[in-house]
């Protein structure tokens, strides 16, 4: 018996260990995005993904000069694309201004693109903020506030941050809708890449990356992606174990969704950083169908996109399309933001997401019946420690490949000592987006 479940867990986790190794391949089989040249730094020699200030990290990054042999980024010089940001914001009043303000430090001409706040019911004044914002005027954005709450709501209700974007959409003038959140700051060059990727590729869906700041740096420092950071931001440069470890958790899950997204193996996204055709919105009927859904406002309706769309759904690789977003300060409001990711997973049409999920949770409970085995048996202990190293081998390379694109390769130094947390984390977190309950912006959400 001792033989026949070893082999099981071992099985299992080989399984695994194949998953993984999977989405390493298939990260660095991305195109990093240049206007009218893709390529494979992987296969090419050169390496944009490489550490910050390397001649090799700025070979494609320079807004001059042209390392690598190719023609540096330059988005078109009479863009024709007219974008509508929509932000998303429920009691989001001592942070958005700071958003908003590295809106208004976009290199896309202020007349090609507007920005829509969509206040959804908020108890703190952010509404009348981003209005007196707006009554200043100082910054030339075209810029707007809807008030969800003087927008009548259907009967029974539950997906709030759906009803406010499909309000948003229906508002906007643009093209191309970009969603985003409102605690969110951008490289200048953001929606210019954005709108030159749509254009060149034909995209009715972009997912383009995230990253968490454990430490924002102080106003006006430039980060390594040439991101100028909006003031507001400057808190202790010093990282806490919180900010650490949903750093490195969310670089995993960047990598996925790029490895996942490029290779047509499932869809994942983050809401913080989306792009779509409003047409390819109104043709798959919005959010019917998943509108009793409260969450999944990102990778649910990128389903609905790829499934009408086949072949026009994209990752974007390139520094310039990162959007940054402050990690949780508390440990409670992170698990809540976990577990509200969580709770949709049993409800993807998308089967293949639901089995990698599954594959992935199964690993990590292995490893909490392995540590409850070992006081009875030695020979668990054993076989713990021994796939405890093996796992953080097989997961070391494509996190860190990752970890190096977001400019966050030193936290790497934390991964293999996080690892029994995270294995802990991960199982507690999927069980209660199963069966538990969360509350997320003074709402309370029950399974």
């Amino acid at each position: 018996m001792l033989l026949f479940l070893t082999a099981v867990a071992c099985l299992l986790f080989v399984a695994y260990a194949v998953l993984i190794f999977f989405y390493q391949q298939r990260w660095a089989a991305i195109p990093y995005f240049v206007p009218g040249r893709d390529f494979v730094p992987e296969r090419t020699g050169l390496a944009p993904d490489g550490p910050p200030g390397s001649q090799a990290g700025a070979a494609l990054d320079e807004p001059t000069g042209n390392r690598a042999g190719l023609a540096p980024f330059a988005p078109p010089a009479s863009p024709a694309t007219r974008i509508s940001v929509l932000i998303p914001a429920r009691n989001e009043a001592a942070g958005i201004l700071d958003c908003l303000r590295s809106l208004a430090l976009q290199t896309y001409p202020k007349d090609r693109f507007e920005v829509i706040v969509l206040d959804d019911h908020s108890t703190d004044g952010t509404a009348a903020v981003v209005e007196s914002f707006v009554a200043a005027g100082a910054t030339g954005l075209a810029l707007r506030c809807l008030r969800i709450a003087e927008v009548p709501l259907p009967s029974g209700l539950t997906a709030y941050k759906k009803f406010a974007i499909e309000t948003g959409v229906g508002a906007a003038s643009g093209e191309l809708v970009v969603t985003t959140d409102a605690d969110c700051f951008f490289d200048p060059q953001w929606l210019s890449t954005l709108a030159a990727f749509y254009s060149e590729k034909g995209a009715k869906f972009i997912a383009a990356p995230v990253r968490i700041e454990p430490a924002p740096r102080p106003a006006g420092h430039t980060t390594p992606e040439n991101t100028t950071q909006p003031a507001g931001h400057a808190t202790s440069r010093t990282p806490s174990l919180l900010g650490i470890f949903q750093t490195l958790d969310f670089i995993t899950l960047q990598g996925i969704t790029g490895a996942a997204v490029h290779s047509n193996f499932h869809s994942m996204c983050n809401g913080a950083n989306l792009a779509y055709a409003r047409e390819a919105f109104y043709a798959v009927e919005g959010f019917k169908g998943i509108d009793h859904i409260p969450s999944g406002d990102d990778m649910l309706l990128m389903h609905k996109i790829y499934l009408r769309y086949p072949g026009k759904v994209f990752f974007l690789r390139n520094r310039h399309a990162i959007v940054s977003t402050s990690p949780m300060t508390r440990w409670k409001g992170f698990i809540n933001q976990r577990v509200r990711w969580a709770s949709k997973a049993d409800t993807y049409e998308d089967r293949r997401i639901f089995w990698a999920l599954l594959l992935v949770y199964l690993v990590n409970v292995l490893f909490i019946a392995l540590a409850a085995g070992a006081f009875f048996n030695y020979w668990w202990l054993w076989l713990l420690l021994v796939l405890l190293v093996v796992k953080t081998i097989v997961e070391y390379p494509f996190v860190r490949s990752v970890a190096s694109f977001f400019g966050q390769q030193p936290l790497m130094v934390y991964f293999p000592l996080l690892q029994p947390m995270h294995i802990v984390y991960t199982v507690v977190v999927g069980w209660l987006g199963k069966f538990g309950s969360y509350s997320w912006k003074d709402r309370t959400i029950k399974k």
